[in-house]
């Protein structure tokens, strides 16, 4: 059924939704509930006070958690950006997904080509699913699944009104020349093009100030919080779905010079200078850094106070989580902030600390207050949840299931898809406790570990050899779990798949 499915998608085919038109309801309390899905960039496992960070302020997000449910076995799609994307977007993990890994269009050039690999038209996006069924829908913030005047834009992939960095690579400046807002080139005021990856030999000569040369007037996540909020105020009478994916705390450090001061100087003994990674260098990289994350959390902040001018808090289900684990990159010091303490990894490994990330859920009256889940949950899971909260009955193939039972009774649903990841020469597959991780496949020093997560998170202790009748389950469970893909060819795991 997969195959069938997606092998449509990798021809690029139109596929016609089936989803039945449903009535849209004027009265708050008959209509459906909202769904806003909030996604960060990068942001670690423990970077919000709520999930154990102590030098981060984050009193928005920890009131939302405080007003809602904490999940602490949550995943991303991917261990990077656009393969995660797809993922959250189609409820397909990336055995399953079009998109596998980071692809790119053009070079780092100020008129390169902009864009990732696009997704096709007629993708049945989690956004598509919704619009087919009534509900207004919005995204505003980082794409990364298709440049300008592709079939994978946002505009063509189920969403009314966009406002977006549509590549990745731009996403990288936070004062690009331009946005793109409904297809159309949208420019911002008082920003030059400069690259977003640098390093200098030195600090900057007392006489020359950073700000001046690394700064603009229009800092982009500002632009997209007054979309988004605009777009609350114009369907504030029917049901809709915001999408709002931040581009922070991605590197390159930058964010207003007034939100570096709630930090204290004393953190940053010595400045970042653009190496080990080849991002834009920062005086105060720990102040940046935090003030980043403080940043989106004013953001969420102003989002459910306008959800509270509009009556709408209490018929709206607010979802937050990331992309993907901290960033090993472009001066993010995750040993100064702890941000994944007690998990093996970082962004681009499928090990924890890679992939387990925040998600809090806020839904008044649905979801009780101060409550956790240890459910393992995962990107896949989000399509399905949205269709179940919207009334939408939904027969497509998915690695997911909905958590509106859970969210809402804080009973376990039964677990009826591995959760299932891929990257380059990386594979992970989750069954229960059990963690296959394989890593370097196709190298001469490759390695299969074995990890049971119930009592080791930090994946150290490698069960492999102790349960070989384990092993080879959760081998045969990881070939299953997968076809290749025409477009990401993976040489190593594709041979697997070869072989049954």
């Amino acid at each position: 059924m997969y195959c069938a499915y997606l092998m449509l998608l990798f021809c690029a085919s139109s596929l016609d939704a089936t989803i039945p038109e449903s009535t849209v309801q004027e009265e708050v309390e008959s209509r459906p509930p909202n769904i806003i899905l909030i996604l960060a960039d990068d942001l670690g496992y423990r970077e919000l006070g709520c999930y154990g960070q102590e030098k981060i302020k984050t009193p928005n997000l920890d009131q939302l958690a405080a007003d809602g449910m904490k999940f602490t076995q949550h995943y991303s799609g991917a261990p990077v950006c656009a393969s995660s994307r797809c993922v959250l977007m189609t409820g397909l993990h990336c055995g399953h997904s079009l998109v596998r890994n980071n692809w790119e269009n053009g070079g780092w050039g100020e008129d390169e080509p902009e864009g990732q690999y696009p997704l096709p038209g007629g993708t049945i996006t989690m956004a598509r699913m919704l619009q087919d069924t009534g509900y207004a829908t919005g995204v505003f913030g980082k794409w990364g699944l298709g440049g300008p005047g592709t079939s994978g834009a946002p505009e063509h992939q189920g969403f009314n009104t966009s406002v977006t960095v549509l590549c990745q690579r731009k996403a990288h400046n936070f004062y690009p020349t331009h946005l793109w807002k409904n297809g159309e080139k949208m420019l911002l005021a008082g920003n030059q093009w400069f690259k977003a990856h640098q390093k200098i030999d030195k600090p900057l000569p007392e006489d020359e100030d950073y700000y001046d040369r690394y700064l603009g007037q229009t800092y982009s996540p500002d632009v997209f919080l007054d979309e988004a909020l605009d777009f609350i105020d114009e369907n504030s009478k029917k049901p809709f779905f915001l999408y709002y994916p931040s581009p922070i705390p991605h590197v390159a450090l930058q964010v207003p010079v007034e939100d570096l001061n709630q930090y204290p100087e004393e953190w940053d003994d010595k400045p970042y200078l653009g190496v080990g990674g080849g991002y834009l260098p920062h005086p105060r990289p720990r102040a940046a850094y935090a003030a980043m994350i403080t940043h989106l959390d004013k953001e969420v902040g102003a989002i459910l106070d306008r959800l509270e001018q509009h009556g709408l808090s209490d018929n709206t289900l607010v979802m937050f989580t990331s992309d993907n684990g901290t960033t090993y990159a472009g001066g993010v010091d995750h040993q100064f902030f702890a941000s994944t303490e007690g998990l093996s990894g970082l962004k681009g490994s499928v090990l924890e600390g890679g992939i387990r990330v925040p998600l809090i859920a806020r839904w008044p009256g649905k979801i009780a207050k101060g409550s956790s889940s240890d459910f393992p949950s995962s990107f896949p899971d989000m399509m399905p949840t949205a269709a179940e909260l919207a009334g939408i009955p939904f027969d497509l193939p998915i690695d997911g299931e909905s958590l509106i039972p859970m969210m809402t009774t804080g009973s376990n649903p039964q677990r009826t898809h591995d959760l299932y990841w891929e990257h380059g020469d990386q594979q992970a597959l989750r069954h229960g406790d059990w963690k296959l991780v394989r890593r370097r496949l196709g190298k001469k020093n490759q390695e299969t570990r074995l990890f049971n997560l119930a009592t080791d998170a930090g994946e150290k202790k490698d069960l492999s050899e102790e349960r070989p009748e384990i092993l080879q389950m959760m081998m045969k469970r990881a070939v299953s779990s997968r076809f290749p893909s025409p477009i990401f060819p993976n040489k190593a795991l594709d041979s697997l798949h070869d072989q049954q």
